[in-house]
């Protein structure tokens, strides 16, 4: 059962107004995942729409997988969303992915930065981005492909992390051969899923935020398979989150000095 309620977001890119089938029983942390990544794309719309006002073009188009060899965090309930959707795919299908993050793994530790990846995944309190930087600088120094890029091309597209789905660039596609030393202008997002998803779990089972790098994230949800199967009322949850968005929201409206 569902109870549609109609959600109004004010972001920096304009005002989001949509309709939302909230499950009334209780259910895991995993079915918020598409309900938030539903709004964060449609609050990416807007800033789309502003972009093309401006005269700006999304130079981003399919088999352009520079992008993909960057660090890509992903929130706990992510992590379970994407080792259950990996369960359910065709058994050829999943053993390529599974020989893939095998191979993936076999590099990061003969570079030494499997360990360093597990650590943040699992660490006790909150990672600073400060700490991460070195981390993320080193894992961009080997270009090494997302272990799920097939062909240059997103295996899981549809079940693709948040944080994926964000990052769009209006600057010359050329110019994302060097993410670190070019002038790549990414476009403004107004609600970051996974830093929001995050936080609605640290919120609902009394842990520090969390982002788990997708290298280790199947590893870091199988390892906490226990809690992935707690269950919330739907409204709970759906209410926490949209407290979660707000926030973020805010501190969004501040941080570029506009008005809500």
């Amino acid at each position: 059962m569902t109870e549609r309620f109609e959600v109004t977001l004010n972001t920096p890119a304009g005002r989001l107004t949509t309709a939302l089938d909230v499950p009334t029983e209780f259910i895991p942390i995993t079915a918020v995942v598409p309900i938030a990544r539903r709004l964060g794309e449609e609050a990416g719309h807007l800033e789309e729409y502003q972009a093309r006002e401006r005269g700006q073009t999304i130079s981003c188009r399919m088999g352009c997988a520079a992008c993909c060899r960057m660090l890509v965090p992903v929130s706990p309930p992510e992590a379970f969303a994407l080792r259950h959707y990996i369960e359910q795919l065709p058994a050829e299908r999943r053993m390529r992915v599974t020989e893939r993050l095998a191979e993936s793994r076999m590099t990061l530790e003969a570079h030494g930065l499997w360990d360093r990846l597990w650590a943040i995944a699992d660490a006790g309190k909150a990672v600073s981005d400060e700490e991460l930087d070195p981390l993320n600088r080193a894992y961009y120094a080997l270009r090494h492909p997302c272990p799920f890029l097939e062909n240059e091309i997103c295996g899981i597209y549809e079940a693709r992390p948040a944080a994926c789905r964000e990052l769009q660039v209006t600057s010359p596609a050329e110019y994302c051969a060097d993410l670190v030393n070019n002038p790549v202008v990414a476009l403004p997002v107004s609600m970051r899923i996974g830093t929001i998803l995050g936080l609605l779990w640290a919120s609902v089972t009394g842990t520090s935020p969390r982002l788990v790098p997708l290298p280790v994230a199947l590893d870091w949800a199988g390892k906490h398979n226990g809690p992935a199967g707690r269950t919330w009322p739907g409204s709970q949850l759906i209410d926490e989150l949209l407290d979660k968005m707000w926030r973020f929201l805010s501190q969004e409206f501040e941080a570029r000095k506009v008005k809500p």
